[in-house]
């Protein structure tokens, strides 16, 4: 669900939407990675000015984290 979210929210943003992928992968129990493959031009992008696009995703996310007692890492990473 949050990584189906993710990738439509960051489509929304990069300039080369067909190139992003989202991999989540479990780290502990409740406790999760997401991974955002991009461009390195939409890297730029999806962190934004002193860390505030990026910082916004996280907030967001961590509301989440009452509904489901998981917490999530989010990562961008330039492919």
């Amino acid at each position: 669900m949050i990584d189906k979210f993710i990738l439509s929210y960051v489509q929304k943003i990069v300039l080369e939407p067909e190139k992003v992928k989202i991999v989540k992968r479990v780290i502990e129990d409740n406790f999760y990675e997401i991974e955002i493959l991009a461009s390195s031009v939409d890297a730029g992008r999806l962190i934004g000015k002193d860390g505030k696009m990026i910082g916004a995703m996280k907030t967001f996310i961590s509301g989440l984290k009452a509904k489901d007692g998981s917490s999530y890492r989010i990562v961008v990473k330039p492919v």
